[in-house]
């Protein structure tokens, strides 16, 4: 159940001019990538070079003038006027010179992963610096620019006919990509994400269900805080296989977001390692049962860069490429050391989180039953029931 995979990356995320301490630093994908090489992971022949993504797949998704501001702000290297009318600007969302070279090279990315997996060429792809889930169609938010799931998506819809399943993974909702195709019968969008109640962007309830033609076709399951690995893969097992079956896609689309663990200081949920592992395991049987084989597994979220997110995706590429990794898996020596000297807490050890490491809140037989409930309302609400 291999088959053709690639790693979607360049030397260009590794070098654009974030702040050193913004969230989405990107030396989170140096550690991933470099993690990846010393664990023997892949090969150079497995990495797929990015082109930048074109103004015309840009706009299937985001209007001319928010493109038009977004290149003039990046030219000038800082905010042009009006820039914070859309969403530019912010600590969140600064500006930088080549702002718009890195956002659009990031949706390219995604996009020739799609077209190469859409011309037999490959079967997966796994695009790390991709998953920017939270760009709208005229602003930025949520540390997203340019929405590289919604474009691909839409690439894949209008060039290639297809029926798109989106899946997405990260503690925060999937609200760019769920409204960009909320009237859309032939997009379905399942968010699983600790609930807008507490979490930015305050999105992404269970009556969320998309309008007209597409009611239905977006699907909320919002977690509650302190959300573990039983109670996730439960709900995970409960929603998706049923969901994908009916829906019959001919390419999933998944979103790896993995700030959910609960090492991760930007949610209240409490994932370990196995959560994401196991979930991305499942995630591969239904892209191989459902869409042969045709999956685009992006990025997302993660803000603890040095104990989580290169274990996390190193173990998703794993899953992803069919090259499980044992529980007792020891991360490189060769990495640690390479890294420790930079990093401001110890290294984990193990590959894996130790069962040891899994919080158990008190209330977790409440929590548990809660997100039944939560799951099951998002299923009745669903085009299964229309």
């Amino acid at each position: 159940m291999s088959g053709r995979v690639a790693l979607v990356h360049a030397p260009a995320f590794l070098t654009c001019a974030l702040p050193a301490e913004h969230p989405m630093n990107p030396r989170r994908l140096h550690l991933t990538i470099d993690l990846l090489e010393d664990l023997r992971l892949f090969s150079p022949s497995e990495v797929l070079a990015p082109r930048p993504a074109t103004l015309d797949e840009l706009r299937l998704v985001h209007g001319q003038g928010y493109l038009d501001l977004v290149r003039r702000s990046s030219k000038a290297g800082r905010p042009v006027d009006g820039a914070d009318l859309f969403g530019l600007g912010s600590e969140d969302n600064p500006v930088y010179p080549g702002l718009h070279e890195t956002a659009s090279l990031i949706v390219g990315g995604a996009v020739a992963a799609a077209e190469q997996i859409m011309a037999g060429e490959l079967d997966h792809a796994f695009h790390p610096a991709g998953g920017l889930h939270h760009a709208h169609r005229s602003r930025a938010s949520g540390f997203c620019v340019y929405n590289d799931a919604a474009v691909a998506i839409a690439v894949l819809e209008n060039r290639f006919e297809a029926r798109v399943a989106y899946v997405d993974l990260d503690a925060h909702h999937g609200d760019g990509v769920q409204f960009a195709f909320y009237d859309d019968p032939d997009v379905l969008t399942v968010s699983f994400h600790e609930t807008g109640r507490f979490l930015f962007p305050g999105s992404g309830e269970v009556l969320e269900r998309g309008v007209n033609d597409g009611y239905g076709y977006a699907v909320n399951v919002p977690l509650e805080p302190f959300t573990d690995d039983e109670s996730f893969l439960e709900v995970f097992h409960q929603v998706v296989p049923p969901l994908l079956r009916a829906f019959r896609p001919e390419f999933l689309v998944t979103q790896h977001g993995c700030d959910g663990h609960h090492l991760d200081v930007m949610s209240d949920l409490a994932f370990t390692t196995r959560a994401y592992a196991e979930a991305t395991a499942l995630l591969h049987t239904l892209a191989h049962e459902l869409c042969g084989g045709r999956w685009l597994a992006l990025g997302g979220g993660g803000y603890d860069a040095w104990r989580v997110v290169p274990r996390v995706w190193a173990l998703q590429w794993a899953a992803l490429a069919d090259r499980p990794q044992p529980p007792d898996a020891l991360l490189p020596v060769s990495w640690r050391e390479r890294w420790q000297s930079e990093a401001p807490c110890p290294l984990p050890e193990q590959l894996w989180d130790r069962p040891a490491d899994a919080p158990f809140p008190a209330r977790r037989p409440a929590i548990a039953e809660k997100n039944r409930l939560t799951a099951h309302a998002a299923i009745a609400g669903s085009f299964l029931n229309r």
